[in-house]
């Protein structure tokens, strides 16, 4: 290829040459040293190419050498600051502090098309340990198969499939600074267990989830499910739990599903066996800017555990919250709920609360929050007040 262009180069001048007047020898030998000077140039400009080519391909060659397991490991993760500023309705006591409350890093590798990993590593509450309120939790840790077209497989540490926000509770992804009442005291969440589980399709639209699982722990002197979270660590499986869901999504932007589990002892063998059973169904509905959320959560244990608290037999909570975006970025809502640990007793136990407020997505993934709670508990003991909320998500 130089060559050719070289010569090109060259039999273009002898021949503008040629048509030119016969020139001198003096001018002959003048010709020669300007052609051979434009060589000299060419030959640096052609080299000067070559060098950027090579180092090009090389480039290339190294991003190509790179092992094909970085390609398959993702990464990702959440957070979010609040800030509550709260009292309760007697001024008996006050709720006001800033709180990174969470910290979440993702991890996911995957091994073949069929077979992955994921992993959600979280730190609460920015300190733990030697006395500081966070913790180090470990909320997912499984490996994920795809069996056939419509079957997936999971073992290990996973989330429940129950409710709305316990699988995907994203800050961007929920309105309001704090998860609502109704699936932290009942359900509860974040809830996440060891065991196995399977998800399949029965038909377009129409999915159900199957699990077996470590179970909770309520040990003496404590009533309430979430009181009875193990966290998987070094957890008491004496009596496992198992957990069922049906879920409907066949038309666009609407969501219906209801949950179920069974533990025949949440005492986990200690003292009198108490068998725990739980029932949740929910609707998540979007059309265009509006957007409606309802759910509904009921435990049934036996009478047993009314030593420990009278009522407590039966626990349950509802939410209704409708919401609706002003555009891409500005969202409103509102939300009712009411929650019950004692809901079985004859006395008023029953607490009940308003959320307003705005979501301000400043990215799909970054989103403000500001809202008003007003709360009412027996005994004048709800707590009314205002929050503020950052969140993310990548």
């Amino acid at each position: 290829m130089n060559k050719k262009l070289l010569a090109l180069v060259i039999g273009l001048n002898l021949s503008a040459a040629a048509q030119a007047e016969t020139p001198s020898l003096e001018k002959m030998w003048q010709l020669i040293q300007d052609q051979q000077q434009e060589i000299a140039e060419l030959k640096g400009q052609l080299q000067e190419t070559d060098i950027k080519t090579e180092a090009t391909i090389s480039a290339v060659e190294r991003f190509s050498a790179t092992p094909t397991a970085s390609k398959k490991t993702t990464f990702g993760g959440y957070g979010e600051v609040h800030y509550n500023n709260l009292e309760k309705d007697d001024s008996s006591s006050t709720k006001d502090a800033i709180d990174f409350h969470r910290f979440v890093m993702f991890t996911g590798h995957q091994f073949t098309d069929s077979i992955r990993f994921f992993s959600e590593l979280e730190v609460e509450h920015s300190l733990s340990g030697n006395g500081h309120p966070g913790e180090v939790e470990l909320e997912q840790a499984y490996i994920e198969w795809d069996a056939t077209e419509n079957l997936t497989a999971k073992a290990g540490l996973f989330l429940m499939p129950i409710g709305v926000i316990n699988e995907t509770h994203e800050p961007n992804t929920f309105y309001g600074t704090e998860r609502n009442n109704v699936e932290k005291n009942i359900i509860p969440a974040t809830w996440w267990e060891a065991g196995a589980a399977i998800n399949g399709e029965i038909t377009e639209g129409l999915s159900y989830d199957l699990a077996a699982h470590s179970g909770l722990y309520i040990p003496e002197g404590k009533h309430k499910p979430r009181d009875g979270r193990q966290k998987v660590a070094q957890a008491k499986a004496d009596d496992m739990a198992f957990t069922g869901r049906i879920k409907y999504t066949a038309i666009p932007g609407l969501e219906i599903a209801a949950s179920f589990q069974h533990q025949s002892d949440v005492r986990q063998g200690e003292g009198v066996a108490i068998d725990g059973t739980l029932f949740e169904a929910h609707v998540a509905w979007i059309r265009d800017n509006f957007q409606l959320r309802a759910l509904y959560a009921q435990w049934d244990f036996d009478d047993a555990i009314n030593t420990t608290k009278m009522g407590a037999d039966e626990q349950t909570g509802m939410y209704i919250e409708p919401s609706f975006k002003l555009n891409e970025k500005l969202g409103l809502f509102a939300r009712y709920s009411a929650w019950d640990n004692t809901a079985a007793s004859n006395t008023d136990s029953e607490i009940t609360q308003l959320d307003v407020g705005i979501n301000y997505w400043l990215h799909p993934n970054v989103v403000f929050k500001f809202d008003y709670q007003n709360q009412d508990a027996p005994g004048e003991k709800g707590y009314d007040g205002v929050n503020l909320g950052l969140g993310y998500s990548f």
